[in-house]
This record gives structure tokens, sequence and C-alpha cells, in this order.
């Protein structure tokens, strides 16, 4: 028998988180540096991307005990960006997110669980168009460093997928072919580089 064709007989144990200890701390999202996304299916054969580039928010990571980390963000919904003007205003109006009535879009953590290895969880309240109900985010930590400049950051990636009618998100209008124009189904994603606090 080869050596490719042997079975390692060392028993497996769980892969075990990173240890976070020393990242414990207050974190400020840097927005130069930070992606929040989002993909919405478009007449049912496309995706349409999007993003907004004016947002602030906070991390609180406890290395030691995972699930006391917390996490806040506010998005301005005027700066909504699809790389169309056209449908950016439209997704402004009253027929969407009313940016004039509802300026600002936020979330507040309320739980965070370690899963194993890189991933973690983050629940909290999605606060938008005066509708508040809870999401999750899955998460995966892609590391910490320190920049030329002397900043340690910490950065991860999540995703998430809503439903938009629950917050209110209705406008919708009927192919010809049959089904809907805009899904209901919205997938978001944060790309996150977050600065220690000094």
């Amino acid at each position: 028998m080869g050596i490719f064709s042997r079975k390692d007989s060392t028993p497996q144990t769980p892969a075990a988180g990173p240890d976070l200890t020393a990242l414990t701390g207050d974190y400020t999202i840097d927005p130069a540096h930070t992606t929040i996304g989002f993909v919405a299916r478009h007449a049912m054969v496309t995706n349409v991307k999007g993003a907004f580039q004016d947002f602030t928010g906070t991390l609180h990571l406890d290395g030691a005990d995972p699930a006391k980390s917390t996490a806040t963000l506010d998005v301005t919904m005027e700066s909504i960006e699809t790389g169309n003007a056209d449908r950016d205003g439209h997704l402004k109006s009253s027929d969407f997110f009313k940016t004039d009535e509802f300026p600002v879009m936020t979330f507040r953590s309320t739980k965070a669980e370690a899963l194993g290895g890189d991933d973690y969880r983050i629940t909290g309240d999605l606060s938008l168009l005066g509708v508040t109900k809870p999401i999750t985010i899955d998460l995966e930590f892609n590391g910490a460093a320190k920049d030329p400049f002397g900043n340690e950051r910490v950065g991860f990636e999540g995703r998430a997928e809503i439903l938009r009618s629950e917050w209110g998100l209705t406008w919708n209008a009927a192919l010809e072919t049959g089904g809907m124009l805009v899904s209901d189904k919205i997938k978001l994603n944060f790309d996150i580089s977050a600065i220690k606090n000094a």
C-alpha cells in the first residue's frame, strides 16, 4: 500500500476558534475600507448590486467571551448607489426608502455567538422605515493587523438575507412573462475593517 493510501489514525478534534483575547476592546468601523452592500434580483433574470457610501459604526470585541461582543451601525439612506442615477433616485423616493422621512437605517446587536473556527453569528435589530425587526448575520473573521500608520485593525466578512416586505418595502411591478420586477429577498453583504480606539 502506498503512502498516499494510508489513513491518518490521529484522533480529530473540532477546530478551535482563533485566540482573540489580545483583540478585546472598542473599535470604530473605517468607512474608507468597509463596504455595506446589497443584491436584489431584477426582472427575475439578473442581479442588481448596490452599496451605501455614508455610514458610521462601532464594534466591541470580547476575545475571552465572544458572546459579550456588540456592534452598531448607522447608515445614511441618501448615500445609496447602484451605478444608475435614475434607479438611485427611485430608491430614495416614496416608492422605496422615503429618505426625506426616514433618513437613517440602524442596526443594534442583541446577541453574538462563536460558531467555531473563524465563524461567528450576530443577531440584532434592523430599523428601517420606522419598522424594527431582528436579522441574523453570519460573520467570518478575516484577521487582525497593524497598518503602516500604527492603527490596529480587524476585518470581518458578513452575509445576511432579508425579505424587504417585512420592513414595508412592497413596491413592485408585474412582468408580462410572469413574476415581479424586483425580488422580495435581498442579500446583504458586509466587508468590514475596524480600527481599535486609542
